[in-house]
């Protein structure tokens, strides 16, 4: 199976400015765990996670006046729709992340995590011989 048989392709992008506050609700409404960040002026990609919003608020900080930008992960690893499900997981075990951007021709196209890779994997490992 490959990525883009798991992959999310609806992709919340925001922008380096947004407050922590801002991306929480917009990743909670869509109920997913990470938004892409684009910075026109910096012409990268980066990826704020749910993680990323949490150990700020524990660390004390506010999440009113945090701004993504400043816990943007931006030596990101991206995936490619081509790759097997079993190269992204060995990506994000290695990097020791839970997220993959997935670009096709430089363009994110969607977004795969660990949990789209179990949706697909459950269902064949309860059909494998014993």
């Amino acid at each position: 199976m490959l990525v883009r048989d798991a992959m999310s392709t609806v992709v919340l992008t925001i922008g380096p400015d947004h407050t922590l506050r801002q991306a929480a609700a917009l990743m909670s409404a869509r109920r997913i765990g990470a938004a892409v960040v684009l910075d026109p002026d910096d012409s990268g990609l980066g990826i704020l996670t749910e993680r990323d919003i949490l150990n700020s608020v524990g660390m004390g900080q506010s999440p009113d006046t945090e701004r993504a930008h400043a816990h943007t992960t931006t030596d990101v690893v991206f995936a490619a729709p081509s790759w097997t499900l079993e190269e992204a997981a060995h990506a994000m075990a290695h990097g020791g992340f839970r997220h993959l951007i997935v670009l096709d021709h430089d363009e994110p196209v969607g977004i795969v995590s660990v949990r789209d890779i179990i949706r697909c994997w459950a269902p064949l490992r309860q059909h494998a011989p014993a």
